[in-house]
C-alpha cells in the first residue's frame, strides 16, 4: 500500500526542516536545525539518517542549512541543490562541516526522481544566493513548499492552482512588523520583493488561486516577533471564507510551530497522528 507522509520538525527563523516520504524511507526538505534534533525526531518515527535518501535545500540561509554538512558528510546523505545554492553553502560560516562527497546538483525546471517521487523546482524571489520552491508528485498527489517568498509571480500562482498539499509562508503581520522592535533596515528588507510573504499576501494568493483539490495548507516560517499563529490563521481563514472555502470543512489549515515537531500527516488518507500511532518501522 502506497504511503505519502509529511512531518514538520521546525519552521521559522530559528530553523526549518521537513520530512516527506513513507514509513521506511524519505527525504528532508532543508536542515536548519541541529543534526541531533533531526535524528531525535526521526527516531520518534522509527527512522534514522540511513532511511533518508536526500536533503532538498531551498536556499543558503543558515536557518535552512545549518546541519547539511553534518548530515551529508558524517551520515552520507546526498544534499541536493542548484550550483548557486551549493556555492552559497560553501561560503556560509553557519555550516561548520563543508560538503565534499555528498553534493548533488540539479537544474531548475528539470524534473528528477528521488525516493520514488518526481521533484520539480522553480525560482522563488528571496535575498539569498538562489532560492527554489519544490513541487513533489507522488501517487497522484502534489506536495508543494514555498518558503521565504519575497514576491508572488505567475509561476508560483500556477503551481498553487495544482497543489493538493501546500506548505506556504505566512511570515508576518504587516502592522505587527511596522510597529514592532525591528530596526528600519530590517523591516524594509522583510517587506521588499526579496524578503518574506505576509499573512495578507498569503491569504490573497490562496483565495485568488484556490483549487478544489487542495486538501492541506500548512502555514510556515511564522515570525516570533512579528506574527502570531492565531493572527495568521484568522487572516488566511478570512480570505478563504471570502471565496466560500471553510477551513476545517473544505480544507485543513494549520500554522506550523516554530520549534515543536508537528503530528505526522498521512497525505494519501488525509489524516494525522502522533508518530507512535502510525506504527513506523524501519526496513
Amino acid at each position: 500500500m502506497a504511503e505519502f507522509i509529511f512531518r514538520c520538525f521546525a519552521s521559522g527563523s530559528s530553523g526549518n526542516c521537513y520530512y516527506l516520504g513513507n514509513r521506511r524511507e524519505g527525504i528532508l526538505i532543508d536542515a536548519g536545525i541541529s543534526a541531533r534534533t533531526i535524528r531525535s525526531n526521526l527516531f520518534e518515527m522509527g527512522l534514522d539518517f540511513r532511511n533518508i535518501m536526500g536533503v532538498l535545500v531551498t536556499h543558503d540561509h543558515a536557518d535552512h542549512i545549518r546541519a547539511v554538512g553534518t548530515i551529508g558528510e558524517r551520515f552520507h546523505v546526498p544534499i541536493y541543490a542548484t550550483r548557486d545554492i551549493h556555492a552559497g553553502i560553501d561560503h556560509n560560516y553557519g555550516v561548520q562541516e563543508k560538503l565534499r562527497t555528498s553534493r548533488k546538483f540539479y537544474e531548475k525546471g528539470e524534473p528528477f526522481q528521488l525516493c520514488g517521487m518526481t521533484v520539480n523546482t522553480f525560482t522563488i524571489s528571496h535575498d539569498s544566493t538562489d532560492c527554489v520552491s519544490y513541487v513533489i508528485d507522488y501517487e497522484g498527489q502534489r506536495f508543494m513548499i514555498a518558503t521565504d517568498v519575497g514576491c508572488v509571480d505567475e509561476t508560483l500562482e500556477q503551481y498553487v492552482e495544482t497543489a493538493n498539499h501546500l506548505v506556504v509562508e505566512a511570515n508576518h503581520d504587516e502592522q505587527l512588523l511596522l510597529n514592532g522592535p525591528y530596526p528600519s533596515y530590517l523591516k524594509s528588507r522583510i517587506l521588499s520583493d526579496r524578503g518574506h510573504m505576509s499573512n495578507h499576501t498569503c491569504g490573497l494568493l490562496l483565495s485568488e488561486h484556490h483549487n478544489p483539490g487542495l486538501k492541506n495548507i500548512f502555514l510556515c516560517h511564522l515570525s516570533k516577533e512579528n506574527n502570531d499563529p492565531e493572527v495568521a490563521l484568522d487572516t488566511v481563514s478570512g480570505y478563504l471564507r471570502g471565496i466560500g472555502v471553510e477551513p476545517g470543512r473544505d480544507v485543513n489549515l494549520v500554522a506550523l510551530e516554530r520549534l515543536t515537531p508537528s503530528p505526522v500527516y498521512d497525505l494519501l488518507n488525509n489524516t494525522s497522528s502522533t508518530p507512535g500511532m502510525l506504527n513506523f518501522q524501519t526496513p
